[in-house]
């Protein structure tokens, strides 16, 4: 057995102390020369950028990019924490981006703004990217993890908002209130209640029960509505709600249906030709 070797507590360590490891540049690791033979170099291309080395950095010394109007109370954050922040009220576009973003360490946006290959190539000095939103779609996420760059979204940040937004028109659909308001700005009043309809007692199906479709099922049925829900997860239900095995059970049996779905491969043209034919009259 080989005798146990002391390592020098001060000095440099060569590979003299060390007899029986190669540090041969053909080796892909430190090897036991001998007992495994060195295997060729493997090396890794990176078509965008190579990804950073992260070094200790001062708030100040960072720079952040704060596009789309969001939130001044989150600008004052960054500020406050010590951080140089640039604030823009609208999206930049792609040309924009890469001409400026090399000088910027963090970037904030919601969904105008395209973060795309091009864009992430320029950006030499990026750390993270935050989407101040719900989707990331607006973002290269492939080319983002190739280097490294982490990418955050806000879940929670319009859930709500949408939510409303859709029980408002499911009420202006079944009362016509878009056309009557057309109507008025041409100087006709029409009061009809012809195919006018309460959404109490209405069925509205919920395509996709995340965070949006879970808070639009409980406004839902405050307003006494049936809700019928379908997501490619066993989701358990807030309320009354009931979850059904197909998407074409849900269009056969709604009044209303909303989608509330990410883009992806599979949701794309999700309502087409044949679920229009399969919903109720």
């Amino acid at each position: 057995m080989t005798q146990p070797r002391s390592i020098p507590r001060s000095g440099s360590v060569t590979t003299s102390d060390f007899p029986g490891f190669s540090t041969s540049p053909s080796a892909s690791l430190l090897h036991r020369s001998g007992s495994i033979s060195a295997s060729p170099t493997h090396t890794i291309k990176h078509d965008v950028r190579p990804p950073k080395v992260l070094h200790q950095l001062d708030s100040g010394d960072l720079k952040v990019l704060i596009l789309e109007n969001i939130s001044q109370q989150a600008v004052n954050s960054f500020k406050d924490a010590g951080f140089q922040v640039d604030f823009n009220t609208k999206a930049w576009s792609e040309e924009e981006l890469i001409e400026k973003i090399g000088q910027y360490h963090a970037i904030g946006i919601r969904s105008k703004t395209k973060i795309t290959s091009k864009v992430l190539k320029a950006a030499s000095k990026l750390l993270v990217i935050g989407c101040f939103c719900i989707g990331t779609n607006q973002v290269d996420l492939e080319t983002a993890a190739k280097i490294g760059i982490p990418v955050f979204n806000s879940p929670f940040s319009n859930s709500r908002s949408v939510a409303e937004l859709v029980m408002s028109e499911v009420i202006a659909l079944s009362r016509q209130l878009v056309d009557r308001a057309n109507e008025m700005r041409q100087g006709t009043w029409n009061k009809v209640s012809k195919a006018c309809w309460e959404v109490r007692g209405k069925t509205l199906g919920i395509v996709g029960y995340g965070h949006i479709g879970s808070q639009l099922s409980v406004l839902a049925e405050a307003f006494a509505m049936r809700v019928l829900y379908y997501d490619v997860l066993n989701i358990m239900p807030l309320g009354n709600a009931t979850q059904v095995e197909t998407l074409e059970d849900l269009l056969s049996n709604s009044d209303f249906v909303t989608l509330h779905v990410p883009e992806l491969p599979e949701t794309i043209n999700m309502i087409s030709t044949p679920q229009l034919d399969a919903m109720k009259e």
